[in-house]
């Protein structure tokens, strides 16, 4: 078993935590395949029907990018947009997700008490996620839920973030099982 971790971070070299989660995740090519939406298309033109290939050849998929505005990336939202088309990931004859573990890897930049009902926002991540939650299971994918590193424009150690690299492969590790 194998998982696809599709990064949606439009500037890799520029990030702290995904960059480091790519990382990790690359010193374990036995457990999956990284693949970076801005080093595939730099000119910002997703491939669908080469997209639903690669998603069909993993068993696990795991959409990764940082939270922006309460949201993903566009290049996420558009990779959705364009890849999970019907008659492929739902309606008639679209059963491609119908029952593959799906699940999220974010990076939050504020603290996690801010994500909450008491808290500064008034929402937890988990709300905030509900759409991807409802989206793959409308295409009828096992949805696991999110990993995620809250408070990272705070600048977190070097041995946090590399201690929550570790714990993201392991998160990693437990969708495939």
């Amino acid at each position: 078993m194998k998982a696809l971790i599709v990064v949606g971070h439009p500037d890799l070299s520029g990030s702290i935590i995904n960059r480091h989660w790519v990382d990790a995740l690359r010193r374990h090519d036995e457990l999956c395949d990284v693949h970076v939406l801005a080093d595939e298309y730099p000119d910002g033109r997703i491939d669908a029907a080469r997209e639903r290939g690669i998603v069909d050849a993993h068993d696990v998929l795991v959409l990764q990018f940082p939270v922006y505005w309460f949201n993903c990336p566009p290049v996420v939202k558009q990779w959705l947009d364009e890849v999970l088309t019907d008659g492929w990931a739902y309606g008639a004859g679209g059963n491609a997700l119908q029952g593959k573990p799906v699940a999220l890897a974010v990076s939050a930049g504020i603290a996690q008490s801010d994500y909450s009902p008491q808290g500064r926002y008034g929402h937890s991540l988990q709300e905030l996620l509900t759409p991807f939650e409802t989206t793959f299971s409308y295409c009828h994918a096992d949805y696991r839920s999110f990993f995620a590193l809250y408070g990272a424009e705070h600048d977190p150690s070097e041995d946090e973030v590399a201690r929550n690299a570790e714990e993201y492969v392991g998160f990693v590790k437990d969708l495939l099982r």
